[in-house]
Order: C-alpha cells, then structure tokens, then sequence
C-alpha cells in the first residue's frame, strides 16, 4: 500500500513554483494563500525569499517581457505586469526596452499571420484589430500596414505581388 504523501511546508511549496517559473510577489502569495490561513506566515516566507534573492520582481518584469515579446505589445505586457503587482519602477526599464523593439515585433507578429497586404479595407480593419488587441500601439499598427501596403515590409528588394512569380 502506497504511503500518503507528507505536507509540504509553505517554504517548500514555494520553492517548487519558483523553481517552475519566475513569480511576482503578489502571485506567489495567492498560490501560497491557498494552503494557509496565516498572512503572517506568508509574508515570512516571501520577505525571507526577497532578502534571498530567489523572489524578485525585477527577474519577473523581464521573464514576463522575454515570454510575451513575440506575441504582445508593450501596453498588453505593461498591463499583465500590473495585474502581477509590479511597480511602475521595477516595470519601466523592461518596457522601455520592449518599446526599442515594438515596430520590429509587430512586423514579424503580422508576416507570421498574415504575410501579405489587406486587399481592401475590411481586411485592413480585421488585420489592425489582431495587432491592436495584442497590445500593439495604433502608431505602430498603422506603421506595420503602410510599410505592408507599400510592399517593403520585408525590406528593400521583396516583393509583396506573387503575381509574377514562376
């Protein structure tokens, strides 16, 4: 017969969220939440996790950045980071960056679903409604589809109209 499983402690418990992923603080303290009624004892364990270093909200700003990047735009990302309960401080800089990159990551987020210009204006619209419900600014969407109706979204030399092609 199988022996049950101990407890594990909320160290343990954790320790092995952390060790899946980078999470904030409020997020781990609602995981944690569940298996303890203490807030007291919660918050010990999180604050001796700060002190640490294994809980930072710095390394959960850039994880979230680093795994959203390719499929969202600043503003989407800058919300999930406050839903998390990062501070606009710690946030800044990861989105600051993210914004170097937005026109660039918009681009290649609409080539991966589209790959060619709308052909009239209700694909026009369905197109910018994909890149703006990613969180991709109106400047950048309209920026990504004049430079795709332009036939240089995949820079000099390419050539939108596969008409001619053999």
């Amino acid at each position: 017969m199988p022996r049950p499983k101990p407890e594990l402690s909320l160290k343990a418990r954790a320790l092995r969220f952390l060790a899946a992923r980078e999470h904030s603080r409020l997020e781990l303290a609602r995981k944690l939440a569940r298996h303890s009624e203490d807030a007291d004892e919660i918050e010990r364990v999180l604050d001796d996790f700060a002190a640490r270093g294994w809980l930072s909200a710095e390394r959960f700003a850039e994880s979230v950045a680093h795994r959203r990047a390719s499929r969202y735009g600043s503003a989407r990302i800058r919300q999930e980071l406050q839903q998390h309960g990062v501070e606009r401080e710690v946030a800044a800089p990861v989105l600051a960056a993210l914004q170097a990159t937005e026109l660039e990551r918009a681009t290649a987020l609409w080539r991966q679903r589209f790959g060619r210009p709308p052909r009239d204006l209700t694909e026009r619209a369905r197109q910018q409604r994909f890149l703006l419900a990613r969180g991709f600014s109106g400047d950048t969407v309209r920026r990504v589809l004049r430079t795709a109706a332009e036939g240089i979204a995949d820079g000099p030399g390419q050539d939108w109209d596969d008409s001619d092609a053999s």
